[in-house]
């Protein structure tokens, strides 16, 4: 697989995860807002080297058998200010995935990085469908897949760090994207 590129929205730098990524994702990652809705594979309570972990042992090895694509979601004005994470999966009803630390919700900041990921999903990887699961109590995650036009296709039961809890499925199809993209320019 090709090197994966770093992206640029108006506010944001998003740039392929490395392995020096680990530290500042295990400052910001470990906390109960961030993980509560995530699914039940991620540890908790997360053990110091997880973040270390999950990269050297996950991340980084299916992002070299491009099976997944991961970038760190950093401020355009400061680059060195990592707020979060953003992933791409190879993975029938999971195809995205993120994370922004609290202090920085309610900015936008999660919608813009949606936005550019989904062209490099439809339009770099020319992928049909993107599907992505909910769980039903995270409100601003399902608020971030409505606004971007998706729909709920599914619901079944889930397991997540806080315990057992329904699943949405929201999808969007490859069309659709292209519609919507041509039409906000």
């Amino acid at each position: 697989m090709d090197c994966l590129p770093t992206l640029f929205t108006d506010r944001l730098v998003l740039t392929p995860l490395q392995l020096q990524d680990a530290p500042i994702i295990q400052a910001l990652f470990p906390q109960w807002e961030v993980v509560r809705y995530l699914d039940r594979r991620v540890p908790w309570p997360y053990p110091e080297d997880g973040a270390l972990a999950y990269v050297r042992d996950v991340a980084l090895p299916a992002m070299a058998a491009g099976r997944e694509w991961h970038w760190m979601i950093r401020l355009r004005t400061n680059a060195e200010r990592t707020i979060g994470s953003i992933s791409l999966f190879e993975q029938p009803g999971n195809n995205r995935g993120f994370w922004l630390a609290p202090q920085w919700w309610g900015k936008g900041y999660m919608r813009e990085a949606c936005r550019i990921i989904n062209a490099y999903w439809f339009e770099t990887l020319s992928r049909p469908v993107m599907q992505v699961p909910k769980a039903v109590a995270n409100h601003a995650s399902r608020r971030v897949s409505a606004s971007e036009g998706m729909r709920l296709v599914s619901v079944r039961d889930g397991e997540f760090v806080c315990g057992l809890m329904r699943v949405e499925i929201w999808e969007m199809t490859r069309a659709e994207w292209l519609g919507r993209s041509i039409v906000s320019h």
